[in-house]
């Protein structure tokens, strides 16, 4: 089950991340578009650092695979695989098309559903 999660939903398009720690659900919205790549890594770190997360392998990244843009989400996946590698966390990834609007009960409707893959990342770009 998962219980605590970072999720990344940046394709290009409305992109937000999300953190989710003991039944709180925070979202940062991303206002500027074309530094977004830029920003990713520093605007986790901290809103991570914000809410004092303890990521460890009980704490889940869910990323969205697209479909998008490809250097976006070429992003966020890099992010989310080095945050897994180096801090042991479980890494899951979901297609645009199945979280319907970015709040806690979509997304915990996405985990229910089983709508989440696990270690497989396959990402779909936008041509």
């Amino acid at each position: 089950m998962i219980d605590n999660f970072l999720i990344i939903n940046c394709t290009g398009k409305s992109d937000k991340i999300g953190l989710k720690i003991n039944n709180d659900f925070f979202i940062q919205n991303f206002h500027n578009k074309v530094a977004n790549n830029d920003l990713l890594v520093s605007t986790i770190l901290n809103f991570i650092n914000k809410h004092k997360v303890k990521m460890d392998n009980s704490f889940s990244i869910i990323v969205n695979n697209g479909p998008g843009s490809f250097s976006t989400i070429r992003v966020a996946l890099s992010v989310a695989r080095g945050i897994a590698i180096s801090k042991g966390v479980q890494l899951f990834g979901f297609k645009n098309e199945d979280l319907h609007q970015f709040n806690l009960e979509n997304v915990e409707l996405l985990i229910n559903k089983k709508l989440i893959e696990k270690n497989l990342i396959k990402p779909l770009y936008l041509s």
